[in-house]
């Protein structure tokens, strides 16, 4: 392609007729005949890199700035470099699926675009869904996984979805994906907002930037007269509508105080959840097969979504009877001593609480959580993550999550603390996570849920920087399966 239809900035430049063979961010990757985009790092300026990607073989580097010195190859000076790496890797791969909707909010987005993907595919279109458990294909396939990925990669992969008969896509799009550009150039067709609680304070300064990253789907990303779906149940709502109203955006609320799709009762039926439910004007009966109201309102959030880009009412509630649950969102992974053990993606500290608060009616015993956080993120969440695991379980066992650079008992220590606020408490500390798993399944009695909290779907553990293979569901089955030896 050529480089001018690239990047506009650069047509009266004498090297804007050059074609352009490939795209690249990272220097390490660039091929010959490369564009690469000196996008500014959390830790150092990509124009710094430029000098090896144009030893590797880039004909021209995008920049912030010029360069002090000659590089070898021209620069073209553009405003911000990673909107530009977005729009010219949406040029470069022009094709998409003809419905994308995004999903934004602290929780529930994985969960939300699994459903909107099984909605879809219940209402007979292909549909295929992007976002932390990876791409997952209309035949259930799964592919890779990052929330939101690099526009390179992202367009890419919309690009192949087009050409492999996918007609619509649910993706989840994270603040920093947002805030990076990653989805400028994605032609979306709808939008949606689940919630907001304390997460990503290592990266964002304050919830109000947090916040403001979403709200930039709405006020940037989605154009004119296009649907937003708010979970009006949010304690921010009122923010994000306001932001779409004045986007002229068409605006559709779901849950207890929803005009869309309103929550008139919600109540629970084993591990599955019957909804009384109200749209436009008609009541309507569901029986949800999953556990907890946050799955109710993600399923609402869900069916708006579909309800947004055309699906008709009948097929899409009919549909939220046959939803499965997001891998690792308070899944059940088997019994012992009839106990049950469940594994869930919590990791900031709303999650963990409506975790445990979901599993609570269904401990006649006692709630065990296995838990631990991350290194070299948000340090504030660990103390009050402890306090609300010591006050929401029975027993409480501190483990190591992905600790990352950071010393593991530190991490420990700072959840300790936090859960030391709550007196009488039983709390422990078991360093290794497959030990900390066994202990917890050990404990089960009948009645006992137990609940290991943090890593979901994830199938590996970041130690220094090294990445080790571990897996809650294998280390709580492998459990299960010693107890019963």
């Amino acid at each position: 392609m050529r480089f001018d239809a690239l990047i506009p900035e650069a047509a009266h430049e004498a090297f804007a007729a050059r074609e352009v063979a490939s795209l690249a961010f990272d220097s390490r990757k660039v091929e010959a005949g490369a564009l690469f985009f000196a996008a500014p790092g959390t830790v150092a300026d990509g124009l710094s890199f430029a000098p090896e990607a144009v030893s590797h073989g880039a004909i021209a580097v995008v920049a912030s700035r010029a360069p002090d010195r000659d590089i070898g190859a021209p620069v073209v000076v553009v405003r911000d470099v990673r909107l530009a790496l977005a729009h010219a890797a949406a040029r470069f791969f022009p094709a998409q699926p003809a419905t994308i909707a995004a999903v934004t909010g602290t929780s529930g987005k994985t969960s939300v675009a699994a459903f909107l993907r099984q909605i879809w595919l219940s209402c007979g279109r292909a549909a295929a869904s992007l976002g932390t458990i990876g791409l997952v294909a209309p035949s259930g396939a799964v592919y890779g996984s990052l929330t939101t990925p690099d526009p390179i990669s992202l367009h890419r992969n919309l690009a192949q979805l087009a050409a492999d008969g996918v007609t619509h896509l649910a993706m989840e799009a994270s603040s920093h994906g947002l805030d990076q550009r990653r989805l400028d150039g994605v032609r979306l067709s709808a939008g949606a907002f689940t919630n907001l609680s304390r997460d990503h304070l290592d990266y964002h300064a304050t919830l109000d930037d947090y916040l403001a990253a979403k709200i930039r789907l709405f006020d940037t990303l989605l154009q004119p007269g296009q649907p937003a779906v708010i979970d009006a149940d949010s304690n921010v709502a009122d923010r994000v509508i306001a932001a779409c109203v004045a986007r002229k955006l068409r605006v559709m609320t779901v849950g207890r105080a929803g005009e869309a799709i309103r929550l008139l009762a919600h109540e629970p039926d084993g591990f599955s959840t019957r909804l009384s439910l109200e749209h436009h004007g008609r009541a309507i009966n569901v029986l949800l097969p999953l556990a907890g109201a946050f799955q109710a309102s993600n399923a609402l959030v869900a069916a708006g979504m579909a309800l947004a880009t055309g699906e008709r009412p009948e097929a899409v509630f009919s549909a939220l009877e046959k939803l499965e649950g997001a891998p690792g969102r308070i899944e059940r992974i088997g019994s012992r001593n009839g106990g049950a053990a469940f594994v869930d993606y919590a990791h900031k500290p709303d999650a963990l609480q409506t975790a445990l608060a979901t599993l609570r009616p269904f401990a006649r015993g006692k709630l065990i959580v296995v838990f631990g956080c991350g290194g070299d993120r948000d340090r504030g969440k660990r103390p009050i993550m402890g306090e609300i695991s010591a006050r929401g379980a029975d027993v409480t066992i501190v483990t190591d999550d992905n600790p990352r650079s950071e010393s593991p008992a530190a991490i420990r220590a700072a959840i300790l603390e936090g859960a030391s606020a709550i007196r009488g408490a039983d709390v422990r500390e078991i360093g290794d996570r497959a030990a900390a798993i066994e202990a917890g399944v050990g404990m089960l009695e009948p009645g006992d849920v137990l609940l290991v909290a943090g890593k979901g779907h994830e199938t590996g553990q970041i130690v220094g920087s090294n990445v080790l293979h571990f897996s809650d569901h294998e280390a709580v089955r492998s459990a299960l399966r010693s107890s019963k030896a």
